[in-house]
């Protein structure tokens, strides 16, 4: 029997606060909390990926896609979601940066599944950074150190990033990509770096995926209302049809994209524009027409995919899938995106 990673991450993620009883949480106080060193990310062991090196960001999943980064003319800035989840022997606030565990998981979930997504359009750079570990979602008791943990991790993104700009970028426009905790630290670095700042000339799009977005957290870089719409920023967080979350922020003053259509309309797009999905079994391809997409009071629904195996998909909170579900289409979207920015230089 088949089951797809996402649909385990999914599973786990749908259940995360029953069984946190059973995780190992941070310990508090402190932990590596005092250590606000960031690593130097002129070595490339604190990258998950980079254009130089071989790397799950490399992979495609058939042959019917190809990889560009070495000639691509446009940079992909991807920050990977939490893969620190309190694992045995995982008590510190924020994983560590020589966690072999840690990034292994990493790479062979959010860099194979998502940052690979990207290598069709640009060259991707993937930071490793001490991320904070997910119970820091979760605490009531603990919110000042959690919040020290969410500090500490974009310290790390936001020295990666400047690492970037001086000795990588040269110029070239950017994507933003990012997921859950990576979005958590993205729509800040998006808010310091680029909003009202030269930087923000460079910016394609961002993907700000899994957290909700208000529609009044930037004043400067709009939602994206269409599909080839450069400067702006696409968000969204995928349930199951009909389901609104009780947990988590919702609400029409959340921004939502519909990942495809590009619009803010409220349609609901069928499943035949699905033109393809990512399961855990990378490498067998892709899964077309796998679900559709609706935007619904501040989040997006789809119907449940069907799969071998997809029987075991209870849960209605699709997070882990929020990529894998519309990789195609994210895919495509990028490139068009892209292209459209790169023809806009040409005719100024």
């Amino acid at each position: 029997m088949l089951h797809s990673y996402w649909v385990r991450a999914l599973l786990l993620l749908s259940v995360m606060i029953i069984l946190f009883g059973c995780r190992v949480r941070p310990i508090h106080p402190g932990g590596n909390l005092k250590d606000y060193q960031s690593p130097d990310y002129a070595n490339a062991i604190y990258w998950a990926a980079l254009p130089e090196k071989e790397d799950p960001a490399d992979a495609l999943p058939s042959q019917d896609f190809t990889n560009i980064q070495d000639t691509a003319a446009v940079d992909v800035f991807f920050l990977h979601p939490t893969s620190y989840t309190g694992d045995r022997g995982q008590s510190l606030w924020n994983a560590e940066l020589n966690d072999a565990r840690v990034n292994q998981k990493t790479d062979r979930t959010s860099i194979l599944h998502q940052a690979s997504l990207f290598n069709g359009v640009g060259r991707v750079f993937a930071p490793r950074y001490r991320q904070a570990h997910v119970y820091s979602y979760f605490t009531k008791n603990d919110q000042a150190v959690a919040q020290k943990a969410f500090e500490v991790a974009y310290h790390d993104i936001a020295a990666a990033f400047s690492y970037y700009l001086e000795h990588y970028n040269e110029g070239r426009p950017i994507i933003l990509a990012c997921h859950s905790q990576g979005t958590t630290h993205g729509m800040r670095l998006l808010k310091e770096f680029f909003e009202g700042k030269p930087l923000q000339d460079q910016l394609v799009v961002a993907y700000l995926v899994g957290m909700p977005v208000g529609e009044n957290y930037f004043k400067e870089i709009p939602v994206c209302e269409s599909p080839d719409q450069t400067g702006c920023f696409c968000s969204w967080r995928t349930f199951r049809r009909g389901y609104i979350p009780p947990r988590f922020p919702v609400g029409d003053t959340i921004v939502v994209v519909n990942p495809l259509s590009w619009t803010t309309t409220h349609d609901r797009i069928d499943k035949t524009e699905n033109k393809g999905a990512i399961l855990r079994k990378y490498d067998h391809g892709i899964w077309p027409e796998l679900t559709d997409a609706q935007i619904s009071q501040g989040v997006l629904w789809a119907s449940k995919p069907h799969f071998p195996g997809s029987f075991l998909l209870r849960t209605k909170n699709y997070h882990a899938g929020d990529y894998n579900l519309y990789w195609v289409s994210v895919r495509e979207n990028a490139r068009l995106r892209a292209q459209n920015f790169l023809h806009s230089i040409e005719c100024h």
